[in-house]
């Protein structure tokens, strides 16, 4: 069973999965978060491909740790998507994630990179900081 992060965004949510094992997040690919009906089919499908036992999904907070408009619509995203699906969902706190997406896409020496990279690359980031936090 693997551990699948979304990092949703108005225009694109990136996706993540986790190895068997948990250890290591992989970016996988960015799905359109409208309409959300074809939205919902692909992630069931990714649910059901990857045998995900849990969805983390990126919880925007200001860098002093309050909430504003973006959390909010991750919070509507996240109530709907409970009422779609099965699989247990938790948020987890994104903060700098496109920014270290940004910054290892670079240093892998991937230059011009597509938002759509970069949206995956920032949800394999936010996954692989829960996946540490439950390692230790």
């Amino acid at each position: 069973m693997r551990i699948l992060a979304l990092d949703h965004g108005t225009v694109r949510i990136g996706v993540a999965v986790s190895d068997e094992l948990k250890m290591l997040a992989h970016p996988v690919e960015h799905i359109a978060p409208d309409p959300f009906p074809e939205f919902l089919e692909r992630l069931k499908v990714l649910l059901r491909e990857k045998e995900v036992e849990l969805i983390v999904v990126g919880m925007p907070r200001n860098m002093d740790g309050s909430y504003g408009e973006a959390a909010a619509k991750v919070r509507a995203f996240v109530t709907v998507l409970r009422e779609a699906i099965q699989v247990p969902i938790r948020t987890w706190d994104e903060r700098l994630t496109t920014v270290q997406a940004q910054k290892a896409l670079r240093q892998g020496g991937r230059k011009g990179d597509t938002r759509d990279r970069i949206d995956a690359t920032a949800a394999a980031v936010l996954l692989q900081g829960y996946l540490d936090s439950i390692a230790s």
